[in-house]
């Protein structure tokens, strides 16, 4: 047996049991090794039957006396019955639908017994105990025991019982004794572990070796071993991130950049244009921002923004200065909605200075007539072929668009900046082209997903951080309720109020349709058990909530001209309500909406459910976000509480963070820290350890060839930006 066997392979796994575990992510025996556990049961005190004290998680080792099965009369169920004893007295031993345990387990075997004692007036009792016969052949070292004394010098080894015993990630169909046994026989391997982090690094951060780690992780002696373990194995996870990072920032360091010298008469003429004063952290982002464009490496730079902070105006301004030194910058947005949005307020902000031009897969291009924003109807009258020339020849400054802006056709004269917005829904390959298409142009992604400070140190470690955390003034808060069904009505009631007052709403769906599918709305059934969907929700309001108001549909599998004449529809206040999917989660900007709903608002994140609130809000009027469940889990109700009295994004993102995780979170597309499989954003300490380090080695990674064949074998399984 070697690190590539496969899991087949090992004994008594067959190809159920195969397939089963190939869902947990383990098809090898290294696969094995690294699935870790998540916590620990401390069966560890080993006592005598006379001392059992009810509610105490202890080990017993007993003498089976009787052993059968029975079935109760009414429930049905399967009931296995023991009693067991030792020098001290006798136990009672229940456990419910195992009945093989009653033909495992014999009178006369001498077993193990690990749980939770209860006492009641027939003595001692143990319901469901993790068992293991006392004389099971040597797989794991035996625990030091404070208290089971017992079980030294004799030799004897347990798995399952009478230690820290670990607790693993199951699914359907898998016992953690299964995934006990199977890691109990892959164990041996880790001797045979490479070790590939440098001498110098082991000894300055006194960091367990990692073979001696991986035996400690799963079957641990005590909770130093644990936690020497586990801090090792987390700063593995974490120092390749942060090694990834260091290794691109050297690389940057190398590159040049046109330096864009900042115009200061020209942008503070800008600002004092603007109808709105900027907010103190607008003002720290752009200066920041400003400062880097004059610099000859490209400028690497995350704007983080909560939704409604005016990341759009900061961005202007850098386009502005890039273009007054005569260079192209370009913006990519992740959707047309999006795009066209952003390109009407580059427009308003800067058409009567810059040209500026909109480039999207389904439309034909369309630069700027007259500087001003345009219509659909006018998109279509422009020739592509002359609009690709117009970008190549500079004569388009600034360009606005989404992924059509990477297709071979497009070139430009001198770009000199690429912003990317939201760009955690870009694919690493689409980024690098977009970079690739500017040659050493300056870089700013923009996110307004709210990311907290100690998440971008450790995902963005090669990226510079800016972050706005201000509204603009004037702003009211968002009022959001989380809406008992009995008060539904009195929902659908002030909706209908706001509307009389000339607001509009937004109903937000988890679903398209019926099994999330799309179907046509023409011969839609409403389904008795249809889940909270578009298309469900869009037939229900507009026959029989408000037959008498104007409601309209959006999602993400409608063609591109459908979407854009809902969005128009709506912006023009041609439709009183818009039911739609999470496509409206980002940047969607109608001022005049008063009211956000969620359906399901249980099924989205914290985050998430931040950007769709931040839909609203965005005028005068004073708004409202309500939340409506499907299933009222004590889990979910708390995440909802929470989200309820809490508008600040970046703790909303805090929080979502400690429940969910970063994959969750943040999705996979920045897959370098979706593979944290210890690690958390609250090491802060081995965070800045790993980084520490990280900067130690960077400079000099040709002197340790292990840790350069495990840098390359980590990126081939995981791309970070």
């Amino acid at each position: 047996m070697n690190l590539n066997t496969p899991i087949s392979q090992l004994s008594r796994v067959g190809k159920t049991t195969a397939k089963r575990l190939e869902r947990l992510g383990v098809a090898t025996a290294a696969d094995l090794l690294f699935y870790f556990p998540f916590r620990y049961e401390d069966f560890r005190s080993v006592v005598k039957i006379a001392d059992l004290k009810h509610g105490e998680a202890v080990t017993v080792r007993a003498k089976v006396e009787l052993i059968a099965n029975k079935r109760s009369p009414r429930q049905r169920k399967n009931i296995t019955e023991a009693l067991v004893s030792d020098a001290s007295g006798s136990l009672r031993v229940v456990w419910f639908n195992q009945p093989f345990i009653g033909k495992t387990l014999r009178p006369g075997d001498e077993v193990f017994l690990s749980g939770k004692a209860r006492t009641d007036m027939l003595g001692a009792q143990m319901i469901g105990p993790v068992y293991e016969r006392v004389n099971t052949p040597p797989s794991v070292p035996p625990p030091e025991t404070s208290s089971g004394q017992a079980l030294k010098g004799e030799g004897l080894y347990t798995t399952h019982t009478a230690r820290l015993v670990p607790m693993y990630p199951l699914t359907a169909g898998l016992t953690q004794k299964q995934i006990r046994f199977l890691v109990s026989q892959v164990i041996v391997l880790s001797a045979a572990m490479q070790e590939w982090l440098p001498d110098e690094i082991l000894d300055k951060y006194d960091l367990a070796p990692l073979s001696s780690a991986l035996q400690g992780i799963h079957f641990p002696k005590d909770e130093i071993d644990l936690a020497k373990s586990t801090e090792r194995l987390k700063f593995d996870e974490l120092f390749l991130i942060q090694l990834k990072a260091e290794l691109s920032r050297l690389e940057k360091a190398d590159a040049k950049a046109p330096s864009l010298a900042f115009n200061e008469n020209a942008i503070k003429e800008f600002v004092a244009s603007l109808p709105f004063t900027l907010t103190k952290t607008q003002k720290i982002s752009a200066w920041e921002i400003l400062q880097d464009l004059q610099k000859t490496t490209p400028m690497n730079r995350l704007l983080s923004g909560d939704v409604g902070s005016g990341k759009t105006v900061v961005a202007a301004m850098a386009m502005y200065n890039a273009a007054l030194n005569g260079y192209q910058a370009v913006l990519m947005a992740p959707t047309e909605i999006l795009a066209v949005q952003h390109y009407n307020s580059i427009v308003n902000l800067l058409g009567h200075k810059v040209k500026v031009g909109l480039l999207t897969g389904s439309k034909s291009q369309f630069p700027i007539s007259n500087f001003q924003s345009m219509t659909n109807d006018q998109f279509s009258k422009f020739n592509k072929k002359d609009f690709l020339e117009k970008i190549k020849s500079n004569n388009i400054q600034i360009i606005i668009g989404t992924h059509a802006l990477l297709t071979e056709g497009v070139e430009f004269e001198r770009l000199g900046l690429v912003i990317v917005d939201e760009q955690h829904r870009f694919g690493v390959g689409q980024r690098k082209t977009i970079k690739e298409k500017g040659g050493g142009a300056h870089f700013l992604s923009m996110t307004a997903t709210p990311i907290p400070r100690s998440l971008a140190l450790m995902v963005y470690g090669d990226l510079d951080v800016s972050i706005i955390n201000e509204l603009p003034p004037g702003r009211k808060k968002i009022l959001t309720r989380l809406v008992e069904p009995v008060n539904r009505v009195k929902a659908y009631t002030f909706i209908r109020e706001q509307v009389k007052k000339g607001r509009q709403c937004f109903v937000v769906c988890p679903l398209i349709g019926a099994n999330n599918e799309e179907f046509p709305i023409s011969n839609f059934q409403f389904p008795k058990d249809d889940k909270k969907s578009v298309l469900s929700e869009f037939e229900k309001l507009s026959k029989n909530i408000f037959p008498d108001l104007r409601v309209g549909y959006l999602h993400g599998r409608l063609k591109p001209k459908e979407k854009d004449g809902t969005m128009e529809k709506f912006r023009k206040r041609e439709l009183d309500i818009l039911v739609s999917t999470s496509v409206v989660e980002v940047g969607v900007d109608i001022p005049n909406t008063s009211v956000m709903m969620i359906e399901g608002a249980e099924r989205f994140g914290l985050a998430q459910l931040h950007q769709f609130r931040g839909r609203v809000g965005r005028s005068v009027h004073q708004s409202y976000c309500f939340l409506f469940v499907e299933q009222e889990s004590p889990r979910a109700l708390e995440r909802l509480r929470f989200f309820e009295k809490n508008n600040d994004g970046f703790k909303l993102a805090e929080k979502d963070l400690e429940m969910r995780g970063p994959g969750e979170v943040y999705g996979t597309a920045q897959s370098g820290f979706m593979n944290l499989r210890l690690a958390k954003l609250t090491d802060k300490e081995i965070i800045k350890k790993a980084r520490e380090a990280a900067r130690q080695v960077a400079p000099r990674l040709g002197k340790f060839p292990t840790l350069t064949a495990k840098i390359k074998e980590w990126e081939n399984a995981v791309h970070l930006e």
